[in-house]
């Protein structure tokens, strides 16, 4: 396939992601002892099938807290906390007293939600995030990256660095690290095992 077309398709694939995320209005209640957002609307099931937001547990469906922090800056659900609706700065306040690392996971999560790839959990492989190619949905092929995401104030070492990439491998992805700088900016190294 030619660049250009690539890049044309590209941009259909994000275009496609945007119109499903813009159609799409459900309300969430919150439980943040479970460290979830749950709806069991049929808003949140349209969601589900169209854009991949959540995932299915019985006849409800399950949002990370990322996925919830972003929908609700995006102005797509309404959260819900004992009841009461809840604005963007509380939820990232509950969610940063849950997950130490919420705002650094959020950038990550944010920046790769809005340039068009579908971004689930991962910690089954011992990873932050997974992340499926352009006009891929979980379900149709595996995720392409496992992304761990860094602030650049942090310091890795290399057992640390090392196990990142071990999971990549085993795990048969790629690994890509989110680098998010003071202004929430990501910069993103793809790293990969090669042979001498």
């Amino acid at each position: 396939m030619s660049r250009k077309k690539k890049r044309k398709n590209d941009k259909e694939n994000v275009q496609e992601v945007k119109e499903h995320e813009e159609s799409v209005i459900a309300t969430f209640a919150v439980n943040f002892e479970e460290e979830r957002i749950v709806s069991g609307s049929k808003e949140a099931h349209d969601l589900y099938a169209q854009s991949r937001f959540g995932e299915p547990v019985g006849d409800k469906i399950q949002y990370a807290l990322v996925e919830g922090a972003y929908l609700l800056e995006k102005g797509k659900v309404e959260v819900q906390d004992d009841g009461k609706k809840i604005n963007f700065d509380d939820f990232v306040k509950k969610a940063r007293n849950i997950e130490h690392h919420f705002w650094v996971r959020y950038c990550a999560y944010k920046d790769l939600r809005s340039r068009g790839y579908i971004v689930k959990t991962a910690l089954k492989f011992g990873a932050d995030f997974r992340v499926y190619d352009r006009g891929i949905k979980p379900g149709e092929d595996h995720a392409k990256w496992v992304v761990f995401p860094v602030h650049e104030s942090e310091t890795l070492t290399w057992f640390e660095f090392a196990a990142k990439n071990r999971v990549a491998h085993s795990t048969r992805k790629r690994l890509l690290l989110a680098i998010i700088d003071a202004e929430s900016a990501t910069t993103y190294y793809e790293v990969s095992w090669k042979r001498p």
